[in-house]
């Protein structure tokens, strides 16, 4: 392996860290981070010593990401309100292209379980039962045993089963994410309330920098009342300020409020074609690389 074939072989590897890396952390711009530090640490080593680049540039983004959840623990602990990720919006025009492959085939909603999981149980999950890697390079890469390895794999699977999701086609999913949109320009209460399930869950994140929910809000009652005094306050979203995008690969809303600030409205439905569950993120922080065009 030559060095003038090094760039090369990680360009043809960079999507899928990426991919690998925001799934781990839930953030874009800290997926990004991880990639580039990948790219440096792959620059420093002796081609001569790799046999198998891919996997080597999987050990590394897997550990690199590992670490930093470790660090960003505190920094999660105190956050203010509740914490979402960040979207994968890949109909904005300045998207990177590096967020194409498999990146954004997986729902916000399962982005909210894996959160749930340990850092080491998020790793191997996603390693087997997304990337397809076998338990022996995943036990190389976690310096764990196999046994191990598949100890954590199984019960992050149970958990994210445990967990439900969305079973919808995006086909299914598009006109009722229209229908809603329309709802919400117009204020009509019961075109409204109608696309709402009676046990539904909203949540925001503001980050402390935009006003939010500091908790989830249940019920379809109370989320209504969230909703018109919202409208009562700052008035309806204009036709030209709310439009139907693609967020981690489902149907979602990119929404800008009172003040020119953008949002991102992320849904997961119930079998009958109800929200179940709002994910509003106002966090300006975690929405820099998006646009509204």
């Amino acid at each position: 392996m030559q060095d003038q074939n090094r760039t090369e072989i990680f360009e043809a590897e960079r999507k899928r860290l990426f991919a690998l890396a925001y799934r781990m952390l839930g953030s874009v711009a800290d997926a990004e981070d991880m990639v580039q530090d990948s790219f440096v640490r792959w620059n420093n080593v002796d081609l001569a010593s790799i046999d198998n680049p891919q996997a080597f540039l999987t050990t590394i983004i897997t550990r690199l990401s590992l670490d930093y959840l470790r660090s960003a623990k505190v920094k999660r602990t105190n956050y203010v309100g509740s914490w979402l990720p960040e979207p994968l919006v890949t109909e904005t025009a300045d998207a990177p292209d590096q967020m194409s492959e498999k990146a954004d085939d997986i729902s916000y909603a399962l982005m909210l379980t894996l959160e749930k999981l340990s850092a080491a149980e998020r790793a191997a999950f996603l390693l087997h039962d997304v990337f397809d890697l076998p338990f022996d390079e995943i036990a190389k890469t976690l310096e764990r045993s196999e046994a191990s390895c598949r100890k954590l794999a199984s019960r992050a699977r149970q958990k994210v089963r445990s967990e439900g999701e969305e079973t919808l086609p995006t086909p299914t999913i598009e006109p009722l994410v229209n229908s809603f949109m329309t709802a919400l320009k117009t204020g009509e209460i019961d075109d409204f309330v109608q696309f709402i399930a009676e046990d539904a869950v909203l949540v925001t994140d503001g980050g402390g920098l935009k006003s939010a929910t500091l908790l989830p809000i249940y019920g379809r009652e109370k989320i209504m009342r969230f909703f018109f005094g919202v409208a009562n306050k700052y008035g309806h979203p204009s036709p030209e300020d709310i439009k139907i995008t693609t967020i981690n690969g489902t149907p979602g809303l990119l929404v800008v409020d009172e003040v020119g600030d953008l949002q991102v409205w992320s849904f997961s439905w119930s079998p009958d074609g109800k929200i179940a569950e709002f994910y509003i993120l106002r966090n300006p922080e975690k929405l820099g690389h998006l646009t509204f065009n």
